[in-house]
């Protein structure tokens, strides 16, 4: 059963749906059109951006869909009609009439799907704004970009159709500035960058790799502490891509610390025990969207937001801080 619900969540959070029996034979963009709750002219130029993936391939928005086709697509979540408000803590950034930026705690899908369909940063953001307008038409929670389920951090969320279009279109621009905190495994002394692209791994459907037949994904990463065995890195994603920062890490042989999916068995090779010890007692990768920065859909001035190392996070740094002093 947790395996099950493991996996359930990886794919709310990347983005993936399997195509059920009911949908066969329609349109590509009439089916995303319905199920996210965008417009179809939407939905085609992400098509024919090569935002939308079936089973790994780019398709035109007219292609049929075939039972158990995998739909990969990196547009704005679904827009459920029947989202159950929750009272769920949310730690909120800041907050007005068109965004709310929030601090996402790590163990929480952004966005019911695939059997997990409460406890979401959705449902408590569609309690939270029905709060602010008992009686009044639900505000549903325009989320315009996710982080994985274990990966903590600053998210921005749309309160407004036209902040949601303004938002999605900064984001499919790259125009969006999007900073993390990553300890990884080995000594990093430069700077780098990764460009590296991604597709669905072939062999587990759940997982991303590299793969030249992929889209492009470029990650920049500067040091920010050499710990020994680890190395505490700034990283920068100038494309966001489901599981980019993991995947790209892995690939030049610095998989993320506490990374069940992708860590290559690096934290059972961690000579100290007490860092041992410190990632399993995490149990969750070492990554935090750490910096936000756009341009605020009504005002168009730049706007920037920070979220600091969440507690566990924190103390699992200081033991490997302590014992490289």
């Amino acid at each position: 059963m947790e395996t099950a619900l493991a996996e359930a969540s990886t794919a709310a959070e990347s983005g993936l749906c399997q195509v059920p029996a009911s949908a066969v034979g329609v349109r590509l963009d009439v089916f995303l059109s319905t199920h996210l709750g965008v417009s179809r002219a939407r939905v085609q130029r992400a098509i024919t951006d090569g935002e939308v993936r079936v089973n790994g391939q780019v398709k035109r928005p007219s292609y049929r869909l075939e039972s158990g086709d995998d739909i990969e697509a990196d547009l704005p979540a679904p827009v459920t009609t029947d989202l159950v408000p929750e009272n769920l803590p949310l730690r909120v950034l800041f907050e007005d009439e068109s965004i709310l930026v929030l601090d996402k705690p790590a163990g929480q899908v952004v966005h019911p799907a695939a059997g997990v369909w409460q406890g979401t940063v959705a449902n408590a953001l569609a309690f939270h704004f029905g709060a602010q307008r008992p009686g009044a038409e639900a505000c549903r929670p325009g989320i315009v970009h996710r982080l994985d389920r274990d990966t903590s951090g600053v998210m921005v969320v749309a309160k407004t159709d036209t902040a949601l279009e303004h938002l999605a279109a900064q984001f499919r621009e790259r125009m969006v500035e999007k900073h993390y905190v990553a300890l990884v495994h080995g000594d990093l002394i430069e700077p780098g960058v990764i460009d590296a692209p991604l597709a669905r791994d072939r062999k587990h459907r759940l997982k991303m790799a590299v793969d030249a037949q992929g889209r492009p994904a470029r990650s920049r990463y500067a040091v920010r502490q050499r710990l020994g065995q680890v190395t505490l890195l700034d990283i920068q994603i100038e494309t966001g891509r489901t599981h980019q920062i993991r995947v790209h890490c892995a690939h030049i042989r610095h998989p993320v610390v506490g990374d069940p999916l992708y860590g290559l068995g690096r934290d059972n090779q961690l000579r100290d025990a007490a860092q041992r010890q410190a990632v399993a007692r995490l149990g969750r990768q070492f990554l935090h969207a750490a910096r936000l920065a756009f341009l605020h859909p009504s005002s168009a001035q730049p706007v920037c937001f920070t979220a600091p190392l969440p507690p566990d996070l924190e103390a699992c740094l200081n033991v490997f801080t302590s014992a490289s002093s």
